[in-house]
């Protein structure tokens, strides 16, 4: 492909069969809008510009199409507003003055067909740019059709025209060949056919439908690529199609692991986002939930009912029942839960083991470091082979800032030890059950009391 690419995708509208009060591609398909999905796909294609018609909760659209693109790809995202919904001609004329300034191809399509891949609009692309045409099209066979619009055809078989759906006579209805709304647009000659459209119909609207025939009746040629998988190109009208591209977006998902060395014991119970990365011979346990930009290594082993959401595993980890993991870094051989917590950029160094009952927020454990028990470990720095023992909090929180605790290497924290924050434990230290420390600790010392004291230097 060397002519420059540009994508355009349409997501005014509110969904009114949604039966919501939010716009319909901030519904969500895994834990990712339908927004998030499209732009994916759409980044893929490595185009100059990806416009993005808004017009329902539009601020809430664009702030979620931006955090759904890394910052290099998020730059190129340019927002048209259509303040009126009349149409999908209407919704693309609205971005003309946008794509005046633009090169090249233009890619359009719904942002509420999350199943489409990447490979497909390159098929089409390659066919608009092979055979220079004005205008090429997606087309599929459906029998009985939806209420997409049906492909009109000459004697020859050539295209002619799409009528939609509502405006059709009862002979073009019984047409199987429909439009699921995919095109490849020439941006002059977009622009000159928008300006030709009207709202004669049956809805009242700018169709977008409309473009080819004008173009057709210019002069120019209008191809189409038909495509045989129909339901990969679905849009979302309301709640049970949802849940359905759901449902087959996931198991596409599934298969595709599996098929890479993954072992999935109960593909029906499992839930894995598509963006998930995960290695040879980990093996995945019942009802467990894996979203967003995670990356599981080799030889790993997440158990059933654990919920992770952004996270790194390395190598030879192990989530046992139960556990929650957001934003969370094990750099290998680690061992979590059962019933931990681990959140806000929590990360384990090699061999570090957190246990049952335990809540990691924000801090960093190193090499061999423990703790097995009922504690919370927050906003802290926990150097190499230290022990944490059951029931230790760290209090972070003064009633105005979230202070830091640091513990230095082979220190061993006891039962039921209160570090209130800022405080420091030094190297090879000791605390005895109960304590509260206020102060910091010099290395090689242990602590008893409330407050804590030094009652003795351990190397002497």
């Amino acid at each position: 492909m060397n002519t420059p690419i540009n994508v355009l995708i349409l997501a005014a509208g509110l969904g009114t069969r949604m039966k919501s009060n939010q716009a319909k591609v901030l519904h969500k398909i895994g834990s990712r809008p339908l927004i998030a999905h499209i732009l994916r796909t759409a980044a893929e294609l490595n185009p100059e510009n990806i416009f993005v018609v808004v017009g329902h909760q539009a601020e809430k659209v664009e702030e979620a199409a931006r955090r759904a693109l890394p910052p290099d790809q998020a730059e190129k995202l340019r927002f048209v507003f259509q303040a009126e919904q009349r149409g999908t001609g209407h919704a693309v004329k609205c971005a003309s003055e946008a794509l005046k300034q633009a090169r090249g191809l233009l890619v359009v399509f719904y942002g509420d067909t999350p199943a489409v891949k990447s490979a497909t609009l390159r098929k089409l692309i390659a066919e608009h740019e092979t055979s220079k045409h004005a205008a090429t099209l997606i087309t599929i066979k459906l029998d009985p059709p939806p209420a997409y619009g049906r492909i009109i055809r000459d004697g020859a078989g050539k295209f002619q025209q799409i009528i939609e759906q509502r405006d059709c006579t009862p002979e073009q209805a019984a047409i199987t060949e429909v439009n699921p709304g995919f095109y490849c647009f020439d941006i002059p000659a977009l622009l000159v056919a928008l300006e030709k459209l009207s709202p004669q119909n049956a809805q009242g609207e700018y169709y977008l439908t409309d473009v080819p025939q004008h173009m057709l009746a210019a002069g120019l040629t209008v191809g189409t690529v038909y495509h045989e998988d129909a339901h990969e190109l679905d849009g979302i009208n309301n709640r049970a199609e949802l849940a359905a591209m759901w449902k087959r977006v996931r198991l596409e998902t599934l298969n595709r692991l599996m098929t890479e060395g993954v072992s999935i014991v109960d593909p029906d119970s499992t839930y894995i986002d598509a963006s998930v990365q995960i290695g040879r011979d980990t093996i995945i346990h019942p009802q467990v939930m894996i979203e967003g930009d995670s990356v599981i290594g080799d030889n790993c082993e997440i158990h059933s009912w654990s919920h992770l959401t952004n996270v790194t595993l390395g190598d030879e980890c192990t989530v046992l029942n139960s556990c929650v993991l957001m934003d969370t870094k094990l750099a290998g051989k680690n061992s979590v839960g059962p019933c931990a917590h681990l959140r806000m950029h929590a990360e384990l160094a090699e061999e570090a083991v957190i246990g049952n009952f335990v809540e990691v927020k924000k801090s960093k454990l190193g090499r061999k470091t423990k703790s097995m028990h009922l504690t919370y470990l927050g906003d802290a720095t926990i150097g190499e082979r230290v022990n944490i023992g059951a029931a230790t909090v760290t209090c972070n929180y003064d009633g105005k800032n979230k202070n830091p605790t640091f513990i230095e290497d082979d220190v061993k924290i006891g039962s039921d030890t209160m570090l209130v924050a800022p405080v420091r434990v030094g190297r090879g230290s000791v605390s005895g059950a109960g304590a509260v420390i206020t102060n910091d600790v010099p290395p090689d010392s242990l602590v008893v009391g409330m407050p804590a004291k030094v009652i003795k230097k351990l190397k002497e």
